[in-house]
């Protein structure tokens, strides 16, 4: 069951979801179905993810043996497909948000670079979105933590995700964990001062009701209630499309993070738009002054609980971390004036 804070409530409307069909197993998809209000639709068997504002003139594609879910909750349009080669996808407002095949890569990146970069060993972490369970699985993987929140503000994407892509979700099992079916925005406000080692910001694109979580009011909230020393990672787009978008973010960091880190790193992963995803990554200085040198891990990936039903890391190990912060030259240029180096010499 979700559990809920004195900031957040919620009571689900359901306590699972049934696999719905919308075509015969054996019938591939050939129906021209509009999906959304956009233009991403359903044609001759096949997903194709077109975004006129983040991704103009291209488009991404699945092939589609059926339809799984289909509802629109209180803020997005909810689906889930089988593809023929990615295994079960999640989309929402018609935008792809990860596949069985290549989630790891993603959910491992954004998780374990910030965690493996702090010196001392992260307790408390704080997921914002990030519903479908893939960034939560990942931070549990790290014994040291002793509890991880996520503020999630669809109750929906969670329920849905534990039904069809169970291998995601499998953090929400984790005794550690507390999800909260909120407005992060709020929730974040509302914390403590000084009271995360570490938040993660799993946004999808600024359109929609995440746009909040680029605007520079919540970043400032980020700051206040990481720990001194505390770090975040957020999504970060795309270099090939997005060079304008991540450049401002990280301007905005610097302007945040005063007397701190701000650097940026990314993945690839097939299923994002040009087959890459960024992370903007930030650490407020600690009590002497010292900061984080994101490009450098300091603590080993987790090592496998005994008994734990989690499969190895595909994705993260050490040389990928560092690797991760060697950009090619069209975007170093764009990323290199709004990056503040670490400083953990002062220790």
């Amino acid at each position: 069951p979700l559990k809920a804070t004195s900031h957040c409530s919620y009571s689900s409307p359901f306590r699972f979801l049934p696999r719905r069909r919308f075509t015969s197993p054996t019938k591939r998809m050939t129906d021209s179905t509009v999906t959304h209000t956009g233009n991403n639709r359903l044609k001759n068997g096949w997903f194709s993810e077109i975004s006129p504002e983040m991704w103009p003139g291209q488009a991404n594609s699945l092939e589609i043996r059926e339809k799984l879910y289909d509802a629109q909750s209180e803020f997005q349009h909810v689906q889930v497909f089988e593809t023929t080669a990615y295994g079960n996808l999640l989309v929402l407002d018609g935008c792809i948000q990860a596949t069985e095949r290549d989630e790891f890569a993603y959910q491992e990146m954004i998780a374990h670079l910030p965690l493996c970069a702090l010196r001392q060993e992260p307790e408390r972490v704080l997921i914002i979105g990030g519903g479908d369970g893939g960034a939560l699985r990942e931070v549990t993987r790290h014994q040291c933590v002793k509890k991880v929140e996520m503020a999630e503000i669809d109750g929906m994407v969670p329920e849905v995700s534990k039904t069809f892509m169970p291998y995601m979700a499998k953090g929400f099992d984790d005794e550690r964990a507390s999800v909260m079916i909120c407005d992060g925005v709020k929730f974040v406000e509302a914390c403590e001062e000084g009271t995360y080692d570490c938040v993660i910001v799993d946004s999808s694109d600024p359109i929609g009701p995440a746009s909040v979580l680029f605007e520079e009011r919540f970043f400032r909230s980020v700051f206040k209630a990481l720990k001194p020393g505390g770090v975040i990672c957020t999504q970060g787009e795309c270099l090939w499309l997005h060079g304008e978008l991540i450049g401002d973010t990280l301007e905005m960091c610097k302007r945040v993070f005063v007397g701190g880190s701000v650097s940026y790193a990314y993945c690839t992963i097939p299923t994002y738009p040009s087959g890459q995803i960024g992370f903007v990554l930030a650490s407020k200085p600690g009590v002497g002054g010292e900061t984080v040198t994101f490009e450098r891990p300091k603590r080993e990936p987790p090592k496998m609980k005994e008994g734990s039903t989690l499969k190895p890391l595909k994705y993260y190990n050490p040389a990928i971390h560092s690797a991760a912060f060697v950009l090619p030259e069209f975007a170093r240029q764009i990323v290199e004036p709004h990056l503040v180096p670490g400083n953990e010499a002062a220790r």
